[in-house]
Protein backbone atom coordinates (compact mmCIF):
# COMPACT_ATOMS: atom_id res chain seq x y z
CA UNK A 1 0.00 0.00 0.00
CA UNK A 2 1.69 3.40 -1.16
CA UNK A 3 3.14 5.81 1.69
CA UNK A 4 0.91 8.38 2.38
CA UNK A 5 1.73 11.94 4.26
CA UNK A 6 -0.27 13.90 6.26
CA UNK A 7 -1.48 17.20 6.50
CA UNK A 8 -1.89 19.43 10.22
CA UNK A 9 -5.25 18.17 10.09
CA UNK A 10 -4.49 14.82 10.34
CA UNK A 11 -6.06 13.69 6.63
CA UNK A 12 -3.84 12.29 4.13
CA UNK A 13 -1.95 14.16 1.76
CA UNK A 14 -1.66 13.06 -1.81
CA UNK A 15 1.94 14.65 -1.45
CA UNK A 16 4.98 12.84 -0.39
CA UNK A 17 6.85 15.78 0.42
CA UNK A 18 5.44 19.48 1.20
CA UNK A 19 6.36 22.12 -1.92
CA UNK A 20 8.96 23.82 0.81
CA UNK A 21 10.95 20.49 0.40
CA UNK A 22 10.55 20.20 -3.29
CA UNK A 23 12.28 23.68 -3.61
CA UNK A 24 14.78 23.27 -1.25
CA UNK A 25 16.20 19.80 -2.78
CA UNK A 26 15.81 21.65 -6.26
CA UNK A 27 18.37 24.13 -4.76
CA UNK A 28 20.22 21.28 -3.84
CA UNK A 29 20.26 19.65 -7.23
CA UNK A 30 21.22 23.70 -8.51
CA UNK A 31 24.54 23.32 -6.61
CA UNK A 32 25.38 19.83 -7.43
CA UNK A 33 24.82 20.51 -11.14
CA UNK A 34 27.13 23.88 -11.47
CA UNK A 35 29.73 21.55 -9.35
CA UNK A 36 29.16 19.04 -12.76
CA UNK A 37 29.39 21.80 -15.19
CA UNK A 38 33.20 22.04 -14.38
CA UNK A 39 33.71 18.83 -15.32
CA UNK A 40 34.07 18.90 -19.38
CA UNK A 41 33.13 14.88 -19.20
CA UNK A 42 32.92 15.45 -23.86
CA UNK A 43 36.51 16.60 -23.46
CA UNK A 44 37.85 13.82 -21.31
CA UNK A 45 35.36 10.82 -24.05
CA UNK A 46 37.50 12.49 -26.57
CA UNK A 47 41.06 11.91 -25.31
CA UNK A 48 40.18 8.62 -24.64
CA UNK A 49 38.83 7.92 -28.22
CA UNK A 50 41.84 9.86 -29.86
CA UNK A 51 44.48 8.27 -27.90
CA UNK A 52 44.04 5.08 -26.06
CA UNK A 53 41.69 2.56 -27.98
CA UNK A 54 43.98 1.94 -31.03
CA UNK A 55 43.98 -0.50 -29.39
CA UNK A 56 43.35 -0.93 -25.47
CA UNK A 57 45.24 -2.35 -23.19
CA UNK A 58 44.00 -3.70 -19.68
CA UNK A 59 47.06 -3.62 -16.47
CA UNK A 60 48.81 -6.77 -17.77
CA UNK A 61 49.40 -5.27 -21.40
CA UNK A 62 46.71 -7.56 -22.34
CA UNK A 63 45.09 -6.40 -25.50
CA UNK A 64 41.17 -6.19 -24.69
CA UNK A 65 39.66 -3.25 -27.46
CA UNK A 66 40.96 -2.82 -30.84
CA UNK A 67 39.31 -2.00 -34.21
CA UNK A 68 38.65 -3.89 -36.94
CA UNK A 69 39.21 -1.50 -39.60
CA UNK A 70 40.44 2.40 -38.91
CA UNK A 71 39.01 3.65 -35.91
CA UNK A 72 36.51 6.31 -37.26
CA UNK A 73 33.05 7.85 -36.60
CA UNK A 74 30.69 7.84 -38.90
CA UNK A 75 27.46 9.88 -39.68
CA UNK A 76 24.13 8.66 -41.92
CA UNK A 77 21.60 11.20 -42.78
CA UNK A 78 18.06 9.63 -40.81
CA UNK A 79 16.26 9.73 -43.95
CA UNK A 80 18.67 8.33 -46.37
CA UNK A 81 19.20 4.89 -44.58
CA UNK A 82 15.67 4.61 -43.51
CA UNK A 83 14.55 4.44 -47.18
CA UNK A 84 17.35 2.68 -48.81
CA UNK A 85 16.73 -1.25 -49.75
CA UNK A 86 18.01 -3.18 -46.84
CA UNK A 87 21.00 -5.55 -47.52
CA UNK A 88 19.00 -8.43 -45.48
CA UNK A 89 15.44 -9.45 -47.57
CA UNK A 90 14.39 -11.26 -44.47
CA UNK A 91 15.03 -11.54 -40.40
CA UNK A 92 14.08 -13.58 -37.49
CA UNK A 93 14.61 -12.19 -34.45
CA UNK A 94 14.29 -14.15 -30.45
CA UNK A 95 13.42 -12.68 -27.27
CA UNK A 96 12.89 -14.17 -23.61
CA UNK A 97 10.72 -12.68 -20.59
CA UNK A 98 10.08 -14.25 -17.11
CA UNK A 99 8.12 -13.56 -14.26
CA UNK A 100 10.88 -12.51 -12.29
CA UNK A 101 12.27 -15.03 -8.99
CA UNK A 102 10.00 -15.54 -6.61
CA UNK A 103 10.31 -17.49 -2.78
CA UNK A 104 7.26 -19.42 -1.53
CA UNK A 105 6.45 -20.37 1.98
CA UNK A 106 7.69 -23.56 1.30
CA UNK A 107 10.91 -23.11 0.82
CA UNK A 108 11.27 -23.49 -3.30
CA UNK A 109 12.62 -20.67 -5.02
CA UNK A 110 11.55 -19.91 -8.63
CA UNK A 111 11.14 -18.16 -11.71
CA UNK A 112 9.99 -18.98 -15.58
CA UNK A 113 10.88 -17.83 -18.56
CA UNK A 114 9.32 -17.63 -22.09
CA UNK A 115 11.28 -17.87 -25.37
CA UNK A 116 10.17 -16.70 -28.86
CA UNK A 117 10.89 -15.75 -32.19
CA UNK A 118 9.98 -13.53 -34.50
CA UNK A 119 10.00 -12.87 -38.05
CA UNK A 120 9.96 -10.19 -40.48
CA UNK A 121 7.89 -11.02 -43.01
CA UNK A 122 6.06 -12.31 -40.41
CA UNK A 123 5.34 -15.68 -39.76
CA UNK A 124 2.49 -17.05 -37.89
CA UNK A 125 3.44 -20.41 -36.99
CA UNK A 126 6.54 -19.61 -35.87
CA UNK A 127 5.40 -17.03 -33.52
CA UNK A 128 3.21 -19.87 -31.88
CA UNK A 129 6.53 -21.33 -30.65
CA UNK A 130 7.37 -20.70 -27.14
CA UNK A 131 10.19 -22.43 -25.32
CA UNK A 132 9.10 -22.71 -21.63
CA UNK A 133 11.41 -23.08 -18.42
CA UNK A 134 10.79 -23.22 -14.61
CA UNK A 135 14.40 -23.20 -12.77
CA UNK A 136 13.10 -24.01 -9.11
CA UNK A 137 15.77 -23.85 -5.94
CA UNK A 138 14.92 -25.39 -2.60
CA UNK A 139 17.71 -25.77 0.48
CA UNK A 140 16.41 -29.56 0.85
CA UNK A 141 18.87 -31.70 -0.44
CA UNK A 142 16.44 -34.25 -0.84
CA UNK A 143 13.94 -33.04 -3.37
CA UNK A 144 15.16 -32.93 -7.07
CA UNK A 145 12.60 -31.55 -9.72
CA UNK A 146 14.70 -31.96 -13.34
CA UNK A 147 12.01 -33.22 -15.77
CA UNK A 148 12.23 -34.58 -19.19
CA UNK A 149 10.78 -31.80 -21.87
CA UNK A 150 7.01 -31.90 -22.60
CA UNK A 151 4.93 -31.15 -25.63
CA UNK A 152 2.29 -28.50 -25.16
CA UNK A 153 0.10 -25.95 -27.51
CA UNK A 154 -0.73 -29.04 -29.99
CA UNK A 155 3.19 -29.28 -29.95
CA UNK A 156 3.83 -25.90 -30.88
CA UNK A 157 5.32 -25.04 -26.68
CA UNK A 158 8.27 -27.01 -25.06
CA UNK A 159 8.54 -26.65 -21.20
CA UNK A 160 10.40 -28.07 -18.55
CA UNK A 161 11.05 -28.08 -15.04
CA UNK A 162 15.50 -27.19 -14.21
CA UNK A 163 16.76 -28.23 -11.15
CA UNK A 164 18.88 -25.16 -9.96
CA UNK A 165 21.96 -25.95 -8.12
CA UNK A 166 22.12 -24.93 -4.57
CA UNK A 167 23.56 -22.34 -2.77
CA UNK A 168 23.46 -20.62 0.15
CA UNK A 169 22.82 -17.14 -1.73
CA UNK A 170 21.42 -15.00 -4.46
CA UNK A 171 18.85 -18.02 -5.05
CA UNK A 172 16.86 -15.63 -6.39
CA UNK A 173 19.74 -14.63 -9.10
CA UNK A 174 20.54 -18.02 -9.85
CA UNK A 175 16.68 -19.31 -10.91
CA UNK A 176 16.38 -16.05 -12.95
CA UNK A 177 19.77 -16.35 -14.80
CA UNK A 178 19.25 -19.68 -15.57
CA UNK A 179 15.92 -19.56 -16.82
CA UNK A 180 16.16 -17.04 -19.15
CA UNK A 181 18.87 -17.82 -20.66
CA UNK A 182 18.23 -21.91 -20.91
CA UNK A 183 14.85 -20.65 -22.65
CA UNK A 184 16.39 -18.52 -25.05
CA UNK A 185 19.55 -20.24 -26.22
CA UNK A 186 17.40 -23.96 -26.65
CA UNK A 187 14.58 -21.67 -28.50
CA UNK A 188 17.01 -20.35 -30.77
CA UNK A 189 18.98 -24.02 -31.19
CA UNK A 190 15.20 -25.67 -32.11
CA UNK A 191 14.81 -23.27 -34.60
CA UNK A 192 18.21 -22.32 -36.24
CA UNK A 193 16.67 -24.12 -39.28
CA UNK A 194 13.60 -21.48 -39.68
CA UNK A 195 16.31 -18.25 -39.92
CA UNK A 196 16.88 -17.74 -43.53
CA UNK A 197 18.96 -14.14 -44.23
CA UNK A 198 19.92 -12.67 -40.51
CA UNK A 199 19.46 -13.93 -36.94
CA UNK A 200 19.14 -11.02 -34.26
CA UNK A 201 19.26 -11.64 -30.57
CA UNK A 202 16.95 -9.40 -27.97
CA UNK A 203 20.49 -8.55 -26.24
CA UNK A 204 24.13 -10.02 -26.19
CA UNK A 205 25.28 -12.96 -28.36
CA UNK A 206 26.26 -14.21 -25.11
CA UNK A 207 24.82 -15.00 -21.66
CA UNK A 208 26.67 -11.76 -19.68
CA UNK A 209 24.34 -12.23 -16.83
CA UNK A 210 25.58 -15.70 -16.20
CA UNK A 211 29.23 -14.66 -17.22
CA UNK A 212 29.36 -11.91 -14.64
CA UNK A 213 28.80 -14.45 -12.13
CA UNK A 214 32.75 -14.70 -12.29
CA UNK A 215 33.36 -11.06 -10.85
CA UNK A 216 29.71 -10.74 -8.73
CA UNK A 217 31.18 -13.42 -5.70
CA UNK A 218 33.10 -16.66 -5.04
CA UNK A 219 29.86 -18.66 -4.77
CA UNK A 220 28.68 -17.49 -8.21
CA UNK A 221 32.01 -17.83 -9.55
CA UNK A 222 32.80 -21.58 -7.95
CA UNK A 223 28.74 -21.97 -9.66
CA UNK A 224 29.94 -20.78 -12.98
CA UNK A 225 33.28 -22.62 -13.00
CA UNK A 226 32.20 -26.02 -11.70
CA UNK A 227 28.33 -26.89 -11.80
CA UNK A 228 27.33 -28.35 -15.44
CA UNK A 229 24.34 -26.31 -15.67
CA UNK A 230 25.46 -22.87 -16.43
CA UNK A 231 28.49 -24.47 -18.39
CA UNK A 232 25.52 -26.04 -20.31
CA UNK A 233 23.68 -23.17 -21.07
CA UNK A 234 26.58 -21.17 -22.03
CA UNK A 235 27.59 -24.38 -24.28
CA UNK A 236 24.22 -23.44 -26.39
CA UNK A 237 25.31 -20.40 -27.33
CA UNK A 238 28.83 -21.48 -28.79
CA UNK A 239 26.81 -24.22 -29.91
CA UNK A 240 24.36 -21.63 -31.63
CA UNK A 241 27.48 -18.93 -33.07
CA UNK A 242 28.73 -23.07 -34.96
CA UNK A 243 24.92 -23.35 -36.32
CA UNK A 244 24.83 -20.94 -37.97
CA UNK A 245 28.41 -20.50 -38.86
CA UNK A 246 27.74 -24.19 -40.67
CA UNK A 247 24.35 -22.12 -42.20
CA UNK A 248 26.59 -19.20 -43.60
CA UNK A 249 23.80 -17.02 -42.11
CA UNK A 250 25.01 -14.11 -39.48
CA UNK A 251 24.33 -14.06 -36.41
CA UNK A 252 23.82 -10.30 -34.56
CA UNK A 253 23.15 -9.30 -30.87
CA UNK A 254 21.02 -5.48 -30.45
CA UNK A 255 21.95 -4.67 -26.78
CA UNK A 256 19.00 -1.74 -25.88
CA UNK A 257 20.26 -0.90 -22.49
CA UNK A 258 23.07 -1.66 -21.35
CA UNK A 259 25.42 -1.17 -17.75
CA UNK A 260 28.80 -2.66 -19.01
CA UNK A 261 31.88 -0.56 -17.89
CA UNK A 262 34.83 -2.51 -18.62
CA UNK A 263 35.69 0.07 -20.79
CA UNK A 264 35.27 2.35 -18.27
CA UNK A 265 37.27 0.73 -15.46
CA UNK A 266 40.87 -0.13 -17.66
CA UNK A 267 40.86 3.46 -19.12
CA UNK A 268 40.27 5.08 -15.03
CA UNK A 269 43.27 3.45 -14.35
CA UNK A 270 45.29 5.25 -17.00
CA UNK A 271 43.10 8.75 -17.35
CA UNK A 272 40.35 10.55 -16.45
CA UNK A 273 36.86 9.02 -16.99
CA UNK A 274 34.35 10.38 -15.17
CA UNK A 275 31.27 9.80 -17.62
CA UNK A 276 29.29 6.25 -15.70
CA UNK A 277 29.54 3.57 -17.83
CA UNK A 278 30.67 2.59 -21.33
CA UNK A 279 27.36 3.53 -23.24
CA UNK A 280 27.71 7.53 -21.25
CA UNK A 281 31.13 7.60 -22.84
CA UNK A 282 29.84 6.35 -26.28
CA UNK A 283 27.24 8.95 -26.20
CA UNK A 284 29.89 11.55 -25.50
CA UNK A 285 31.63 10.34 -28.19
CA UNK A 286 28.79 10.08 -31.10
CA UNK A 287 26.52 13.04 -30.38
CA UNK A 288 27.17 16.25 -32.33
CA UNK A 289 26.07 19.56 -31.38
CA UNK A 290 25.28 22.63 -33.50
CA UNK A 291 27.05 26.32 -33.29
CA UNK A 292 24.18 27.59 -30.42
CA UNK A 293 24.68 23.92 -28.57
CA UNK A 294 21.58 22.27 -29.23
CA UNK A 295 21.80 18.64 -30.18
CA UNK A 296 21.71 17.60 -33.86
CA UNK A 297 18.98 15.42 -34.64
CA UNK A 298 19.60 14.94 -38.58
CA UNK A 299 21.76 11.48 -38.88
CA UNK A 300 22.86 8.52 -36.46
CA UNK A 301 25.84 8.53 -35.89
CA UNK A 302 28.05 5.38 -34.91
CA UNK A 303 31.44 3.64 -34.20
CA UNK A 304 33.53 1.30 -36.17
CA UNK A 305 33.78 -2.42 -35.22
CA UNK A 306 35.96 -3.53 -32.79
CA UNK A 307 37.11 -6.95 -31.27
CA UNK A 308 36.60 -7.01 -27.65
CA UNK A 309 38.13 -9.04 -24.82
CA UNK A 310 36.86 -6.72 -22.15
CA UNK A 311 34.69 -7.80 -19.32
CA UNK A 312 32.66 -10.68 -19.67
CA UNK A 313 33.76 -11.01 -23.58
CA UNK A 314 36.84 -11.80 -22.51
CA UNK A 315 35.65 -15.70 -21.31
CA UNK A 316 35.09 -16.21 -25.01
CA UNK A 317 38.58 -14.66 -25.95
CA UNK A 318 40.95 -17.25 -28.12
CA UNK A 319 43.19 -16.85 -24.65
CA UNK A 320 40.36 -18.06 -22.67
CA UNK A 321 39.14 -21.72 -21.96
CA UNK A 322 35.69 -20.99 -22.49
CA UNK A 323 35.04 -22.85 -19.21
CA UNK A 324 36.32 -25.81 -20.38
CA UNK A 325 33.41 -25.38 -23.55
CA UNK A 326 34.39 -27.47 -26.29
CA UNK A 327 34.61 -24.96 -29.40
CA UNK A 328 34.51 -27.03 -32.68
CA UNK A 329 35.62 -24.06 -34.76
CA UNK A 330 39.22 -21.83 -34.77
CA UNK A 331 38.31 -19.78 -30.72
CA UNK A 332 39.21 -16.10 -32.40
CA UNK A 333 35.75 -16.76 -34.73
CA UNK A 334 33.94 -16.90 -30.92
CA UNK A 335 35.02 -13.51 -29.61
CA UNK A 336 33.10 -10.92 -29.47
CA UNK A 337 32.74 -8.00 -31.87
CA UNK A 338 30.49 -5.01 -31.93
CA UNK A 339 29.84 -1.38 -33.03
CA UNK A 340 28.21 1.45 -31.42
CA UNK A 341 25.23 3.28 -32.29
CA UNK A 342 23.67 6.71 -31.55
CA UNK A 343 20.04 7.98 -32.42
CA UNK A 344 20.08 11.78 -31.49
CA UNK A 345 15.88 11.68 -31.71
CA UNK A 346 16.11 9.39 -28.54
CA UNK A 347 19.14 10.27 -27.17
CA UNK A 348 20.19 6.34 -26.93
CA UNK A 349 22.88 4.54 -27.46
CA UNK A 350 22.56 1.00 -28.86
CA UNK A 351 25.20 -2.04 -28.97
CA UNK A 352 25.58 -4.30 -32.05
CA UNK A 353 27.29 -7.10 -31.16
CA UNK A 354 28.32 -10.36 -33.87
CA UNK A 355 31.33 -13.19 -33.48
CA UNK A 356 34.41 -12.13 -35.08
CA UNK A 357 33.65 -15.41 -37.48
CA UNK A 358 31.45 -13.21 -39.16
CA UNK A 359 32.70 -9.77 -38.95
CA UNK A 360 36.16 -10.90 -40.04
CA UNK A 361 34.76 -10.39 -43.54
CA UNK A 362 34.83 -6.85 -44.65
CA UNK A 363 32.19 -6.79 -47.25
CA UNK A 364 29.65 -8.59 -44.66
CA UNK A 365 30.83 -6.13 -41.75
CA UNK A 366 29.86 -3.63 -44.17
CA UNK A 367 26.36 -5.44 -44.71
CA UNK A 368 25.48 -5.86 -41.03
CA UNK A 369 26.34 -1.97 -40.49
CA UNK A 370 24.06 -0.83 -43.02
CA UNK A 371 21.34 -3.22 -41.85
CA UNK A 372 21.35 -2.38 -38.81
CA UNK A 373 21.69 2.03 -39.14
CA UNK A 374 18.48 1.07 -41.19
CA UNK A 375 16.70 -0.46 -38.98
CA UNK A 376 17.50 2.07 -36.16
CA UNK A 377 16.63 4.79 -38.62
CA UNK A 378 13.31 2.99 -39.53
CA UNK A 379 12.08 2.38 -36.36
CA UNK A 380 13.60 4.46 -34.09
CA UNK A 381 14.59 2.30 -31.93
CA UNK A 382 15.42 -1.68 -31.91
CA UNK A 383 14.65 -3.56 -35.50
CA UNK A 384 11.40 -4.93 -36.02
CA UNK A 385 12.19 -8.07 -35.91
CA UNK A 386 13.46 -7.72 -31.99
CA UNK A 387 10.74 -5.41 -31.17
CA UNK A 388 8.10 -7.93 -32.53
CA UNK A 389 10.33 -10.54 -30.51
CA UNK A 390 10.23 -8.43 -27.13
CA UNK A 391 6.30 -8.79 -27.63
CA UNK A 392 6.30 -12.12 -28.12
CA UNK A 393 8.49 -13.42 -24.89
CA UNK A 394 7.21 -10.69 -22.11
CA UNK A 395 5.30 -11.49 -19.47
CA UNK A 396 3.02 -8.44 -18.26
CA UNK A 397 2.54 -7.70 -14.61
CA UNK A 398 -0.68 -9.02 -15.00
CA UNK A 399 0.10 -12.08 -16.58
CA UNK A 400 2.87 -12.42 -14.10
CA UNK A 401 0.51 -12.06 -11.20
CA UNK A 402 -1.97 -14.63 -12.75
CA UNK A 403 0.63 -17.08 -13.28
CA UNK A 404 2.13 -16.85 -9.53
CA UNK A 405 -1.20 -17.17 -8.21
CA UNK A 406 -2.04 -20.56 -10.54
CA UNK A 407 1.53 -21.49 -8.70
CA UNK A 408 0.38 -21.01 -5.32
CA UNK A 409 -2.75 -22.73 -5.84
CA UNK A 410 -0.82 -25.41 -7.09
CA UNK A 411 1.89 -25.32 -4.67
CA UNK A 412 -0.88 -25.12 -1.85
CA UNK A 413 1.17 -22.19 -0.08
CA UNK A 414 1.95 -18.90 -0.68
CA UNK A 415 5.09 -16.80 -1.83
CA UNK A 416 6.95 -15.59 0.90
CA UNK A 417 6.41 -11.96 0.93
CA UNK A 418 7.83 -9.06 2.35
CA UNK A 419 5.97 -5.58 3.63
CA UNK A 420 7.28 -3.62 0.65
CA UNK A 421 5.57 -6.19 -1.96
CA UNK A 422 2.36 -4.80 0.23
CA UNK A 423 3.57 -1.57 -0.23
CA UNK A 424 4.55 -0.94 -3.63
CA UNK A 425 1.31 -3.52 -4.94
CA UNK A 426 3.47 -6.52 -5.65
CA UNK A 427 0.86 -8.31 -3.45
CA UNK A 428 -3.07 -7.37 -2.69
CA UNK A 429 -4.12 -6.76 0.01
CA UNK A 430 -5.68 -9.74 2.12
CA UNK A 431 -6.76 -8.42 4.93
Amino acid sequence: MPHQSYAATGEPSDMTLDPVHVDGIAKLAGQVGATVETSDQGAAAEDVWASVLDPLYDSDGREVLVPLDEQRRRTVPIADIALADPPFPTQHGLDSGTINPTTFKNGLVLDVAQAAMSATPSDVELHRGRTIIMAVHSNDATLTFDADWQMDDRGYARRRVLDAPQVDRFEQRVVHALALYLAESEHALTNVDAVADLFVLDGPIYPTGLLRWADRDTELADLLAEDDQPQSVVGNYVELVERFVEKDVPLVGFVKTSSRKPLTRIVRKKMAAPWTNDSAFFRHVLERRDDDGDRRTDALTCTNWFRSRAGTDGMLAADSDALGIDRELDPELYEVTFFVVYDPRTDLVFRVEAPYAFTRDPDLRDRLTRQLLHDVAAEQGPPLAVAKADELASIDRQGSEELTRRIEQEFETDRDASYNDLRWGAIEEKF
